[in-house]
C-alpha cells in the first residue's frame, strides 16, 4: 500500500510538471534580483486564478515566433497612462516608488495609455534592459506566468 505522503509527493510533481516552467536567464537587464546564467521557476497557473499586478516580475515571450522567455517587472496596468521622464516612471501623472531599482538611467519614453489586455513592463536595471520602453506593452497572450524565484545555481535559494 502506498503512503499518503509518497502519494502527495506523485500528485505535486504532476501538478509542477503541468504548471511550473524553468526559464534561463541571459542578459542583466533585472539585476540585482534577477542574475544572468539564473534559472528561475515560472508559475503558468498565477495569473488563471489571479490578476497582474504592478511589481509582479513575470516571464513572456516576446518577438514571436522565437521561443525566447523575458523575464521583467510589471510597471503599467490595462488603462494606465505611463510615462518615463528621466528616468522616473509616472502613472496618470504621479510618480511611482520603485526601491527594486538600484541602477537607474535618464532615458524618457513618450507617453503611452495601456491598452486592454497588456502590461508595461520595465527591467529593473534600467541601464541595461530592453523593455516596454523600445518595444511598447506586452499582450496577455503572450505572458508565460510569474516568475517566483531562482533554482540555479542553488546559492540563490
Amino acid at each position: 500500500m502506498v503512503s499518503l505522503s509518497a502519494q502527495l509527493v506523485v500528485l505535486l510533481l504532476i501538478a509542477a510538471a503541468f504548471f511550473m516552467r524553468t526559464s534561463p536567464v541571459d542578459g542583466l537587464s533585472m539585476e540585482p534580483r534577477v542574475h544572468a546564467g539564473e534559472i528561475v521557476l515560472i508559475t503558468t497557473l498565477a495569473y488563471r486564478f489571479g490578476s497582474v499586478r504592478r511589481g509582479d516580475v513575470v516571464a513572456f515571450r516576446h518577438d514571436a515566433p522565437t521561443t525566447e522567455t523575458y523575464i521583467k517587472r510589471v510597471v503599467g496596468l490595462p488603462g494606465e497612462r505611463v510615462e518615463v521622464r528621466h528616468g522616473i516612471v509616472s502613472i496618470d501623472g504621479r510618480e511611482i516608488a520603485e526601491p527594486y531599482v538600484q541602477f537607474r538611467d535618464k532615458r524618457s519614453a513618450p507617453p503611452v495609455t495601456v491598452p486592454a489586455h497588456a502590461y508595461y513592463v520595465l527591467g529593473d536595471n534600467r541601464s541595461d534592459s530592453d523593455d516596454s520602453r523600445n518595444w511598447g506593452v506586452v499582450r496577455d497572450g503572450d505572458m508565460v506566468g510569474k516568475a517566483l524565484v531562482g533554482i540555479w545555481p542553488p546559492r540563490r535559494l
